[in-house]
């Protein structure tokens, strides 16, 4: 039978091929996938909202916490000052202790309960314990005090009109050093009010009561406080005239022999030295001018040498006597030195008194640019005599200085060769200066 012959018969369905079947399956695995990602997806994000949902309820839970232990606090602070005060007023020795001990770490903590206390009226009755001759009750109160005047204007005014200072002890015998640091402390504070009021911050009980503690006591701390009150007293020119019956221009120069409290020392005479009974003071102490003259030497200590020589220059100003117990003391070749190596204010005045040593028996200064000295009639013998001497001593006691001390300066300089030269040449300028002509 031929082919056009055969019957019409239906052909067999085609196999599918091996990468038709890769493929379908290959997109059954990317739906899957895609499905899985889905759910964890989904389940991460229910999970994420259940720990931000426990996060949130565990910080509010915190918060909560947090406020009901600051409203406890403030209620346990209110109840320690109801019972402190009471104690403070109405309870025996030992209820006043306890309390003002509970006094002084509230005002510690919280300043604005400072001015509730003070409110309460707490500052008289701890002023009244200041007086008591129990030491332990004494500091107490003392340190309590002491943190209720801590940035507070009202509170140390209401110290001073309790009459802090009339409750201060009369002998330092009695005070150990750790009281005496706490009674120096809290006057410091309260001389802050010197230059605002007219309270009695120099009276008759704080003058003797300070200068005690600084003549006979060791601690640095203690020292420290005490010189910081002298100082502020003596910025007010009434507290003058207390100050000096009280021998503080002495104590002070005993003080400036050490170098850890001469600046403030210092600072406090330069106060009191514009004074005329300040100034007649520190003329008639055997210390002046040979301790002021030792301090100029001090290369550390820039500013104790600025504040010495301006010391020097008003005791010298209008005074012969003073210059020439200077003179004598060798104050000239440690003005020559301080004018090379001292700072621009050290120098500048330590020029200027050479200046003054150079022109006294020639020319009379104005009040305010030198010393004035009686000038006596012109060709007199006595008078040629005693500048032919004057230009003597001074013409040796230049060259004296500069032979010895030239080395020494310019090694001190630290100076190359080209400042080497730079200092001779102010050497012989500042030399030819102050040599009389």
């Amino acid at each position: 039978m031929s082919p056009a012959q055969r019957p019409n018969m239906p052909e067999p369905p085609p196999s599918p091929s091996s990468s038709s079947i890769f493929a379908l399956s290959y997109l059954k695995l990317q739906f899957f996938a895609r499905v899985r990602r889905f759910l964890q997806t989904k389940r991460a994000q229910k999970s994420n909202k259940t720990r931000t949902k426990a996060m949130v309820i565990k910080e509010e839970q915190a918060t909560i916490t947090t406020v009901d232990r600051q409203s406890s606090d403030i209620d346990d602070d209110s109840v320690v000052l109801q019972r402190s005060v009471k104690r403070l007023h109405f309870g025996s020795w030992e209820e006043k202790e306890m309390a003002a001990l509970e006094i002084e770490k509230l005002a510690r903590e919280d300043a604005k309960m400072r001015n509730l206390m003070a409110e309460l009226g707490v500052i008289p009755a701890l002023v009244g314990m200041v007086a008591s001759e129990v030491a332990g009750r004494q500091r107490v109160a003392v340190n309590a005090l002491i943190e209720l005047a801590n940035g507070t204007y009202k509170n140390k005014a209401l110290m001073v009109e309790a009459g802090i200072f009339s409750k201060l002890p009369k002998s330092m015998d009695v005070l150990e050093e750790p009281t005496r640091q706490e009674f120096a402390e809290l006057i410091l504070s309260l001389s802050s009010l010197a230059n605002h009021t007219q309270f009695p911050l120099a009276s008759s009980e704080v003058l003797p009561f300070l200068i005690g503690i600084l003549e006979s006591c060791s601690s640095y701390e203690t020292k420290e406080s005490c010189l910081g009150t002298l100082y502020n007293l003596s910025a007010v020119l009434d507290n003058a005239g207390p100050l000096l019956s009280n021998g503080a221009v002495q104590t002070l120069l005993k003080v400036i022999s050490e170098k850890e409290f001469s600046e403030k020392a210092l600072a406090t005479l330069g106060h009191l030295v514009v004074t005329l009974m300040g100034k007649k003071a520190m003329e008639n102490s055997s210390l002046v001018p040979e301790s002021l003259i030792e301090i100029m030497t001090w290369e550390d200590k820039p500013k104790c040498q600025e504040l010495s020589a301006y010391i020097l220059m008003i005791l010298a100003h209008q005074s012969s006597v003073l210059r020439d117990k200077m003179l004598k003391s060798g104050i000239v070749p440690v003005l020559l030195e301080v004018a090379l190596l001292g700072s621009p204010l050290a120098q500048k005045r330590a020029l200027k008194l050479l200046q003054w040593f150079k022109d006294e028996r020639q020319t009379r200064m104005g009040p305010h640019s030198g010393p004035q000295t009686a000038r006596m009639a012109i060709g007199s013998p006595v008078n040629n005599r005693e500048a032919q001497e004057g230009k003597k001593v001074m013409k040796d006691l230049v060259k004296q200085s500069l032979h010895k001390n030239m080395e020494l300066i310019t090694r001190r300089a630290n100076a190359t060769s080209g400042d080497s030269s730079k200092f001779k040449s102010l050497v012989i300028s500042t030399s030819s200066k102050s040599l009389p002509c």
